[in-house]
């Protein structure tokens, strides 16, 4: 039960885990700032991408396994957004015994709480699964314009994102409703003070999906890590600040 992971360049390992209904080939401007400065693993998560039919399932467990399995130990793992949950997962559980984590406009818990006020309404997320059933695609299309929201090049930025959608074929409505399921579920801030690995977290400053002072709060709960905050950039500044991220992944793998 492989998944499919594109391996670019040469040098010290970086492991990249996309989002949420996209696949690897989002990365494509990040890539090309560091394919000359490090090997790359570019994952397709399961039931995306070249992913599409692979027989792992969509869970933390699961996919930290799977990915430790075909990626050489000792590697650096960035994950972006969902990404960064599963790649969270598996360093607290020691998975692929990586060396550091980068955490892309990620947290440890997506959703608002109690104790927890920095995360996203949790009607958002039930407004988002209802929208799976009745118009899948117009949802797709809703939750792209917030990952643009608020960058200098929301235009620009919500362009690339919805023609690298379906490039490596549509997921499965059922993939989606369990990316989502994760998203709403998930809290992985208990094993955060217990982190045993340097770690960094890049955030967008105008982020809409993922309030870098999220970012923030997770960072003073865990030892050796740090925050680096894109100006002008929103949930994803890899596509609009490809050289600021790469610089700053490129300082981890040093």
């Amino acid at each position: 039960m492989s998944l499919h992971i594109e391996r670019i360049g040469s040098g010290p390992d970086l492991v990249l885990l996309h989002g949420w209904a996209m696949h690897g080939g989002v990365f494509a401007p990040l890539v090309e700032c560091m394919r000359d400065r490090c090997t790359l693993h570019v994952v397709d998560l399961p039931g995306h991408g070249g992913s599409r039919d692979s027989g792992v399932p969509l869970r933390l467990d699961a996919c930290a396994l799977a990915i430790a399995a075909q990626v050489p130990q000792g590697a650096v793992w960035c994950g972006w957004s969902l990404g960064g949950l599963v790649a969270l997962h598996a360093a607290q559980y020691g998975a692929g015994s990586m060396r550091a984590l980068a955490m892309l406009c990620a947290t440890p818990c997506f959703v608002r709480k109690d104790d927890w006020r920095w995360g996203m309404a949790p009607e958002t997320f039930r407004d988002f699964a209802g929208g799976l059933r009745s118009d899948w695609r117009g949802t797709l299309d809703r939750f792209l314009a917030l990952e643009a929201f608020g960058s200098d090049h929301a235009k620009e930025e919500l362009r690339h994102l919805r023609d690298e959608l379906f490039v490596r074929g549509e997921p499965a409505t059922s993939v989606l409703a369990d990316g989502l399921e994760l998203l709403e579920t998930s809290d992985l801030r208990p094993g955060l003070p217990a982190l045993a690995l340097p770690s960094l977290w890049i955030g967008g400053r105008r982020d809409r999906l993922v309030d870098p002072r999220a970012m923030q709060v997770a960072v003073e709960l865990t030892p050796d890590a740090v925050i680096d905050v894109v100006d002008h950039a929103g949930h994803a500044p890899f596509l609009t600040h490809a050289e600021v991220v790469a610089a700053a992944l490129g300082r981890l793998l040093q």
